[in-house]
């Protein structure tokens, strides 16, 4: 059986923010697609618009020199425009270290990405990291 649109089309953002390939992120958003990052860290808040969203993972890689990493697990669907990604994200910044299991909540219309709720197991570790 064939994978779900939806969970192609998180798979490829997934490898894009990977390998560092901005352009292809972009093209997967709608023009006004949001991230939400939960707690109370630097980087915590909503971003609004591809702009915005591409300048919190460049952003992601600044704090951490490079290190921040998400290894996707798992794709999980519900054919309404929703998927649910799993992984495990791990980096380092200031002497401190993530290594922590998170995931997305992804609203999909057509075939855009138009909104990103991130969650994490540990709120207070990923505050810790990020403050």
């Amino acid at each position: 059986m064939a994978e779900h649109p939806n969970a192609q089309l998180v798979r490829k953002g997934y490898e894009a923010f990977t390998n560092g390939d901005m352009d292809t992120l972009r093209g997967l958003m709608a023009a006004d697609a949001t991230h939400h990052v939960p707690g109370t860290g630097t980087l915590s808040g909503d971003y609004k618009g591809q702009d915005a969203v591409i300048d919190l993972y460049r952003r992601l890689g600044e704090e951490t020199d490079g290190t921040f990493g998400a290894e996707l697990r798992q794709v999980l669907v519900d054919g309404r425009g929703h998927a649910v990604s799993l992984h495990h994200i791990t980096g380092d910044r200031r002497g401190r270290h993530l290594d922590l299991d998170g995931g997305i909540v992804f609203r999909i219309v057509g075939d855009k990405i138009t909104d990103l709720d991130e969650c994490v197991a540990d709120l207070d570790a990923m505050n810790d990291f990020w403050s």
